[in-house]
């Protein structure tokens, strides 16, 4: 059983989150809890979806993390709920439009990767490809010399005749 009260860990939280957004070391200082315990706090908030950036950021400095958990917290809110919801954590619903956006357009990126299998594939058929160029290049550079020795040796019988 932990010696901290749910209370005692909820009202951290509530300091590093939104909008006091406070410095684990300020919160620490604050309640006397220690770092550790806060950082595996935030740690055990973050896993379940909670925005808990804890490190005195702006909102536009956060994680990529604590972005997306507050998009998904978000999610199904109406208008009036997502601008009540923007005044308790500080936040502008400019903000989490545009990082609803940016969460939209990272996993619309995400059906366009290609495989390992086809990335392994195209790997090969390079290779193949350059394999025969160097080949053609080899012939082609021993067609000209070969070209240009008959030329050479055209001119050497049209001198013999001429004498």
């Amino acid at each position: 059983m932990s010696r901290y009260t749910k209370e005692k860990k909820e009202h951290a939280l509530g300091l590093m989150s939104p909008p006091q957004n406070l410095p684990t070391a300020e919160v620490s200082r604050r309640t006397g809890i220690s770092e550790p315990t806060l950082y595996g706090w935030r740690n055990q908030a973050r896993a379940t979806g909670r925005a808990v950036p804890g490190d005195g950021s702006n909102a536009e400095d956060w994680s990529a993390q604590d972005k997306f958990a507050v998009v998904v917290e978000t999610m199904g809110l109406a208008e009036a709920e997502l601008a009540e919801y923007c005044r308790r954590k500080g936040l502008y619903v400019e903000q989490i439009e545009r990082w609803r956006e940016a969460c939209l357009q990272a996993n619309a990126g995400g059906t366009e990767r290609v495989s390992a299998t086809a990335l392994a594939e195209e790997r090969r058929r390079s290779r193949g490809l350059e394999k025969e160029l160097r080949r053609k290049e080899k012939a082609l550079a021993e067609t000209a010399a070969l070209l240009v020795l008959s030329r050479k040796l055209e001119a050497l019988w049209n001198k013999g005749e001429d004498a």
